[in-house]
């Protein structure tokens, strides 16, 4: 699972995402897509927000998803951290600083489009979500 964030103004914010993907190596390429109804588009499709964050959590970290899918529980939960001015997510098995590169529409989703500019990652295991649930490696 992974946590896409982003920062308006003085505001962090996140979204679990589930779909994101590796497009490209050379140059590096990733790709999220976000529902149209999700607040997150709107932060995206801001021409002053030109970073956004990837988070891709830790098998551990499954509170995480779900606040961020929209089952809010208590912020001092999150372990936010700030990269260059970006939140990110602390204890996750990777992170990416991606330049906003480009938007597509794509039926009731956004594809954005993202540049990777930095990037962290760990050995841990991540945490997988497949048909409806919650699974681990092995």
């Amino acid at each position: 699972m992974t946590v896409i964030t982003a920062r308006s103004g003085d505001e962090r914010r996140g979204m679990t995402a589930n779909a994101f993907v590796s497009v490209s190596l050379t140059p590096p390429l990733i790709l999220v897509s976000v529902d149209h109804r999700a607040h997150m588009l709107s932060l995206l499709s801001d021409d002053a927000v030109t970073h956004f964050g990837v988070n891709i959590l830790g098998a551990n970290q499954r509170h995480l998803s779900t606040h961020f899918a929209g089952k809010p529980g208590p912020e001092e939960q999150v372990p936010w951290f700030e990269h260059e001015g970006l939140p990110l997510i602390g204890g996750t098995v990777a992170q990416l600083v991606c330049r906003k590169e480009r938007l597509i529409g794509a039926g009731d989703h956004t594809l954005v489009l993202g540049h990777v500019e930095y990037s962290r990652y760990t050995d841990d295991d991540p945490l997988l979500y497949f048909r409806g649930q919650y699974h681990e490696l092995g």
